[in-house]
């Protein structure tokens, strides 16, 4: 399913739903270029969530732990991350199942992620940007459906 946002708000917006709509153990994989709007989107999947917390990039830290809100938010940045052996010192697989978890640069590793999940690409120029978003199994598909319904 393709997605237009015209502005940061809209985009913010889209997270928003998607943070309301969201399971303990929702998985989202994000992708796009440097400035295409993933922390945008992250910022209102902690709206959506109620998170207390600032959502902010996690670039050096890689992941961030967002509480007080319906559901934590671990957010994490993949781009510094060397393998998939420094995914599991991380601890990211014990991170699946009681939250959200948003994966930035999730590309480079798709052989890590599990394989029902949200992917969100993210592409476009200025504040015009296109979210593909793909559902890889049923209960990201039923996400999918109930964050996109009019």
């Amino acid at each position: 399913m393709r997605w237009t946002s015209t502005s940061v708000e809209q985009t913010e917006a889209l997270g928003r739903r998607l943070g309301q709509a969201a399971f303990a153990g929702t998985v989202v994989a994000l992708d796009g270029d440097l400035g295409a709007g993933k922390t945008a989107f992250a910022r209102g999947v902690g709206a959506g969530l109620a998170v207390t917390s600032r959502v902010a990039s996690p670039t050096y830290i890689i992941v961030q732990t967002h509480e007080g809100g319906r559901l934590p938010l671990r957010h994490a940045d993949l781009y510094r991350v060397g393998d998939v052996s420094d995914l599991e010192q991380l601890g990211l697989d014990e991170l699946l199942d009681d939250g959200v978890l948003l994966l930035e640069w999730a590309s480079r590793f798709p052989e890590w992620l599990p394989a029902d999940h949200l992917q969100i690409v993210l592409q476009g120029e200025d504040d015009v940007r296109q979210l593909d978003l793909i559902a890889t199994g049923p209960r990201h598909q039923a996400l999918l459906e109930r964050i996109t319904r009019a």
